[in-house]
C-alpha cells in the first residue's frame, strides 16, 4: 500500500473509530521486537545521561538485585523470559524511592529503594511489579494511545523502525509517555503477586512497601508527596493485595520467606 492510500485508510472516520475503540480496550500496535528496540534505545539514552541517572557502581549489590529478578522471571507466568532483557541497572540516588521498567524488560532501581525496603520480600514485590509492567507491555500500550492522539495512526502502527527511532529520540520524553495509569499499576501489583507465588518469597511483600509508604505519609515525609504524584494511593493497593491474599489463602509471613537477614547483609555492603 502506498503512502497516500495508507493515510486515506488511517484517517477514514470508520477506521479511526474502530482503532480508538481498540485503544480503549488495551490495543498495542507495536511488535515484541519493537518493545525490545525501544528498551535498547532508552537504555543507551540513560547510560549517556549520568548526571540525570548517576550510575551506582557496586557490582555486588547489582548482582544481588539481578539474582532476585532472575528468580522471579523463572515463574511459569512470565511469558517473555528469554525474549526481553530483564537486566538490572542501579541508579545512585538515595533520595528517590523508586524503580521503573521500560519496554523490553530493562529495569532501573534507585539506591533509595534499597535503603527504604526492610527485607527481600519487600524488594521482590516491587521488582515483580516492574517485571509485570514489561510483561503486560504497558509502555507500548500507552505509546499506541498517545501516538494516535498526537501524530496519527501512521506512526502508531508503523512497522518502519525509523519511526520507532524518532519516538525514542529523547529518553526524558519517552519515559514521560510511559507513565502508568491507576489500572496498570493495580494490574502490575496483581501479576507480580502471581509471579511471586512460585518463589521462596512471601508473595505479599509489596503490601509491606505500601504500608511503609502510608507511615511516611502520616509523618509528612517529602519524598512521599513526589511518589504519590505518579502513583495510585497506597491505601487502594494495600486493599487490592489483601483481597488477593485472602482469595489465595496466603499465610502470614515468616522470617524464612521475608529473608530479612539476607537483606541486612546486602545493605551493609552498600555503606
Amino acid at each position: 500500500m502506498d503512502g497516500t492510500a495508507m493515510r486515506n485508510k488511517f484517517f477514514n472516520p470508520v477506521y479511526l473509530l474502530i482503532s480508538l475503540i481498540g485503544i480503549a480496550c488495551g490495543a498495542n500496535f507495536y511488535t515484541i521486537q519493537q518493545d525490545r528496540q525501544l528498551g535498547d534505545d532508552i537504555d543507551r539514552e540513560i547510560k549517556a545521561a549520568p548526571k540525570e541517572y548517576p550510575p551506582y557502581n557496586n557490582e555486588q549489590v547489582r548482582s544481588y538485585v539481578q539474582n532476585i529478578v532472575n528468580t522471579i522471571v523463572r515463574s511459569p507466568e512470565v511469558k517473555y523470559k528469554g525474549t526481553f532483557a530483564y537486566k538490572v541497572t542501579m541508579i545512585n540516588d538515595d533520595r528517590t524511592v523508586n524503580a521503573f521498567a521500560t519496554p523490553g524488560g530493562y529495569i532501573y532501581v534507585y539506591t533509595g529503594l534499597l535503603r527504604f525496603c526492610e527485607n527481600e520480600a519487600m524488594l521482590a514485590g516491587v521488582l515483580a511489579h516492574e517485571i509485570a509492567h514489561a510483561e503486560e507491555r504497558h509502555g507500548t500500550e500507552h505509546m499506541t494511545r498517545d501516538n494516535i492522539a498526537s501524530t496519527g495512526l501512521s506512526i502508531a502502527l508503523g512497522s518502519n523502525p525509523s519511526e520507532v527511532a524518532k519516538i525514542a529520540a529523547s529518553s526524558a520524553n519517552l519515559l514521560a509517555s510511559l507513565a502508568n495509569s491507576r489500572e496498570d499499576e493495580l494490574e502490575a501489583d496483581t501479576k507480580g503477586f502471581t509471579y511471586l507465588r512460585s518463589t521462596s518469597w512471601w508473595p505479599g511483600g509489596i503490601k509491606l512497601f505500601f504500608q511503609k509508604m502510608l507511615d511516611q505519609q502520616k509523618r509528612g515525609t517529602a519524598f512521599f508527596e513526589a511518589w504519590l504524584s505518579t502513583h495510585p494511593a497506597p491505601e487502594d493497593r494495600v486493599a487490592n493485595m489483601e483481597k488477593l491474599m485472602k482469595e489465595n489463602q496466603t499465610p502470614a509471613p515468616t522470617e524464612d520467606n521475608l529473608m530479612t537477614s539476607n537483606y541486612r547483609s546486602m545493605l551493609r555492603s552498600m555503606r
